[in-house]
């Protein structure tokens, strides 16, 4: 058996076991965790260290709780103080020449860069055929300030020479405190009509009020996942066991795109990503997702991704171009105007 640890938790002496970490030592001593974030509970999404949503001051230091082991005497103070400076880790501020679902169909397929892009360590789904796993789980690197993010990128995109800054992940979304003041922290270093400000997501946590509060704060492109029709399939393509939190998830990010393409029709552009192998989703619901997106607004940009084998599914095998023509054909034939395929030549499509 583990020896027992004094540690206090908001000023209160508490024995927990060794060995743990500071969020399994705060759920065993009654404190609320959480996948969804929610008032009160303690939102710990990634378990990897990589977002940092869980933060807490760990002896006058902030610290994520979910991979800071505890330590006899440990002292933790849940509640930070209103001006502390979030962080998390973001990490591959580079130049790209393809973009994300959210870019304009128009910038695609041509030559040079399109949009500069960084990578937001951590992710609340756990795909098993995870495109960005080193993303995904990353928990080591350099925790950011949103300033020190936005800088970074600022440099990133003058040195390419483009106008679009993209954020993707892992998953952009999980720390909102950090993703709003990055966002607001980029208007503020990209004053020039020209800058357009890019969130890709798996919408998964993407509430219409957090929607509105990136919005007021200069994002100008989305990038929404939609990972299938039914909770079946999106518990297949993300890991998530649990069919309740699968159900939220996936009903947040149908209705996040919905709210989005209805209540920022003319000041933020919308495109939707749909990932495709017909071992995780079939042709049928692709047409079902057609018909649910047609209802919302049949000029919403539309990207297929094929996924292929990774991570923990090597076993997958790639769509080939004519199985993407499929999915390009059903999508088109629900009445969608704009569908672009992503295929081993290149896109397909409008």
């Amino acid at each position: 058996m583990n020896r027992q640890l004094s540690i206090q938790v908001d000023g209160k002496r508490l024995k927990v076991p060794d060995g743990i970490t500071v969020k399994r030592a705060l759920e065993m001593t009654g404190h609320e965790v959480t996948k969804y974030p929610e008032k009160g509970p303690l939102f710990a999404p990634c378990e990897v260290g990589g977002c940092w949503s869980c933060a807490v001051e760990i002896d006058e230091e902030i610290r994520p709780a979910c991979v800071t082991p505890v330590r006899d005497g440990l002292r933790i103070r849940t509640q930070l103080a209103e001006d502390y400076i979030p962080k998390r880790i973001v990490h591959g501020f580079t130049p790209h020449t393809v973009g994300g679902v959210g870019t304009p169909w128009w910038l695609k397929g041509g030559h040079g860069y399109i949009e500069a892009a960084c990578f937001a360590a951590g992710c609340n789904l756990r795909c098993p055929q995870c495109q960005n796993w080193e993303t995904t789980y990353k928990g080591e690197g350099k925790a950011l300030t949103p300033h020190e993010a936005a800088e970074i990128m600022t440099s990133t995109r003058k040195r390419s020479g483009v106008d679009r800054m993209a954020i993707s992940g892992g998953e952009s979304t999980l720390n909102r405190r950090w993703l709003v003041e990055y966002v607001r922290e980029l208007k503020r270093l990209n004053l020039d009509p020209n800058a357009r400000i890019h969130v890709d997501t798996n919408a998964s946590i993407l509430t219409r009020d957090y929607i509105d509060e990136l919005v007021e704060a200069g994002m100008t492109d989305i990038g929404p996942d939609l990972k299938g029709y039914y909770p079946e399939t999106f518990m297949r393509i993300t890991g998530i066991e649990d069919r309740s939190l699968a159900e939220r998830y996936l009903n947040t990010a149908w209705d996040a795109a919905r709210y989005l393409i209805a209540r920022y029709r003319e000041g933020v552009f919308t495109g939707i990503g749909i990932p495709y192998n017909g071992e995780l989703i079939s042709a049928e619901e692709i047409g079902l997702m057609g018909e649910r997106l047609y209802e919302i607004d049949p000029e919403v940009q539309v990207c297929v991704l094929d996924y292929r084998p990774e991570f923990k599914r090597p076993d997958l095998i790639k769509p080939n171009y004519d199985e993407m023509l499929n999915i390009h054909k059903i999508l088109k034939g629900k009445g969608l105007k704009t569908v672009l395929c992503q295929t081993e030549y290149g896109h397909v499509g409008p």
